[in-house]
């Protein structure tokens, strides 16, 4: 997700009409009156643009820009918002490095690359627990059985992300090595034709193109966390400078955050519905999604912690990152600690 400032208050932006950032489609913008709008507590936040990178159309973001929930929560602060859609973490990462996007979600292998790399960021919430939301899939009637039978076979996967750091885990965890198969590197919507062609022969990627394909007897499950023991967590980030010039605006995204999230869990029926309607795919597709792949909006807890620096140790030893990185060092609970006290404070009134 994205926030970004624009004009006097942001170092990214311009204050009349930011282009799109690299990798990104604007989806849609909203304007507030700032002159009218108050801030938290009595601050205004004239001239800030919230930038909302998301991967994908529709899906719970998709209801939250219909339903204008960010756009009305923050232009009760004098802020406006901007909607980004990428394909992946990757772009949304290069994105936020260039001051172009405050707010990403995404899988837990493009921070790693980012805190290598020097980006500035904080990981403020966690939304996926990583279980089953990854994993390889393969044609429903492959000869492929095993992780070994990947030897020699060609594999999609796109660089840089939570499926890339998952493909890699499972072969160094079965004794293979990249070397030993044919590894293709492409988007998703590149790699759905493929795979549906017979182009390549195994698919390392995230939800919910997993249930998409099993649960409509194109493919089935090789490996996934909870088959290998790799988890696959995704996480809410936040620009390092934003976070600093407005913590206030960070606390008050995840409220909203949390605002959809309870939206989803209150009309589960209504959802799926909608989101089956997005896909073009039966209603029990999406209810496999939901299963596979539940949102949750919650701090990050110390296990987590230790298993990203499993997969910051792991890349920096197969040198996919080029320095070593403590990963605690990007983990900041206390946004989303405030925003869940918040909303339970106002749901008890």
């Amino acid at each position: 997700m994205t926030v970004a400032a624009c004009g006097g208050k942001s170092g990214g932006g311009e204050k009349n009409g930011e282009s799109a950032p690299s990798g990104a489609s604007s989806s849609a913008s909203a304007s507030a009156s700032a002159s009218d709008a108050g801030g938290e507590g009595g601050k205004k936040y004239d001239g800030v643009t919230v930038r909302i990178g998301v991967q994908g159309k529709g899906g719970l973001f998709g209801k939250a820009q219909e339903a204008r929930w960010f756009e009305d929560a923050f232009e009760a602060v004098g802020a406006k918002v901007q909607w980004f859609e990428f394909q992946s973490g990757p772009p949304e990462v290069e994105a936020m490095a260039s001051d172009h996007l405050d707010f990403a979600g995404m899988g837990n292998m493009p921070p790693v690359a980012a805190q290598s790399a020097g980006v500035d960021f904080k990981i403020i919430s966690q939304v996926l627990q990583g279980t089953n939301n990854v994993a390889i899939i393969v044609p429903k009637d492959s000869a492929i059985q095993s992780i070994a039978d990947l030897k020699g076979k060609k594999v999609a996967v796109t660089k840089g992300s939570n499926a890339f750091n998952f493909l890699y885990r499972v072969l160094d965890k079965e004794g293979l090595k990249d070397s030993d198969l044919q590894i293709i590197q492409l988007a998703p919507d590149e790699t759905q034709p493929s795979f549906e062609a017979g182009k390549v022969d195994a698919w390392a990627v995230w939800d919910p193109y997993i249930t998409l394909n099993t649960l409509t007897g194109k493919a089935r499950v090789l490996a996934d966390g909870q088959s290998t023991g790799i988890l696959s967590p995704s996480f809410q980030l936040v620009r390092g400078g934003f976070a600093k010039e407005y913590p206030e605006l960070v606390t008050l995204y995840l409220k909203v955050q949390e605002q959809a999230r309870l939206w989803e869990e209150s009309h589960k029926d209504e959802a799926l519905q909608r989101y089956a309607d997005e896909r073009k795919v039966p209603v029990d597709v999406m209810k496999g999604v939901q299963e596979r792949s539940k949102t949750i909006n919650t701090p990050v807890s110390d296990e987590t912690i230790a298993d990203q620096q499993k997969t910051a140790d792991f890349q920096f030893a197969i040198g996919t990152i080029k320095n070593k990185i403590d990963v605690s060092k990007v983990f900041d609970n206390q946004y989303i600690t405030e925003a869940l006290a918040q909303s339970a404070a106002e749901a008890a009134k």
